[in-house]
């Protein structure tokens, strides 16, 4: 992990990009990963912002967490029909878990989409930074582009919730 950051910070430095580079490269991150990367909160806050129209679909939950166990087949079915939105799944559970847990629950649930992990210990400030008005708890959901955005904590009871939400958020 610490080997790529450095590549990606060295890449930062040599090349530099325009933000239209840098959205590519976060898109590919997203859409080409094989494995799970644990990212730190840093890290993580490039992939929440984007100054595209396309649509992005980002999702915090845990393995722990039964409700957001039970709504990622959603997130996986609609990213499997709107192959336009971005999904990311940011998991909150340990790195040590990610071969004897993570991926085995994953692979249960048949969840193909984009999964990092989130391993940064200073959640008291990172979560204000995601949304002044999250409290914390598990599943929360953001939705966005360049000029809409919108949050949901607590779980969807369905797929439909799922599609209204985003649905609501990109066409108003």
């Amino acid at each position: 992990m610490k080997k790529n950051l450095l590549r990606i910070l060295i890449l930062f430095l040599s090349y530099g990009f325009s933000d239209t580079d840098h959205e590519s490269q976060i898109d590919s991150s997203i859409a080409n990963a094989a494995d799970i990367q644990v990212y730190d909160f840093n890290y993580l806050e490039l992939l929440l912002y984007t100054k595209s129209e396309k649509t992005y679909v980002v999702n915090f939950w845990a393995m722990w967490c039964a409700p957001c166990v039970k709504e990622l087949p959603f997130f996986q079915t609609y990213s499997t029909n709107n192959p336009d939105v971005e999904v990311l799944l940011v998991s909150l559970d340990f790195p040590a878990d990610i071969e004897s847990k993570l991926k085995p629950c994953l692979k249960k649930k048949g969840i193909t989409s984009k999964v990092v992990l989130l391993d940064d210990p200073d959640s008291n400030s990172w979560i204000d930074k995601v949304d002044t008005n999250w409290s914390g708890a598990l599943p929360f959901t953001i939705v966005f582009d360049n000029k809409k955005r919108s949050f949901h904590e607590g779980a969807f009871e369905s797929l439909q919730d799922l599609e209204n939400l985003i649905n609501k958020t990109i066409n108003h």
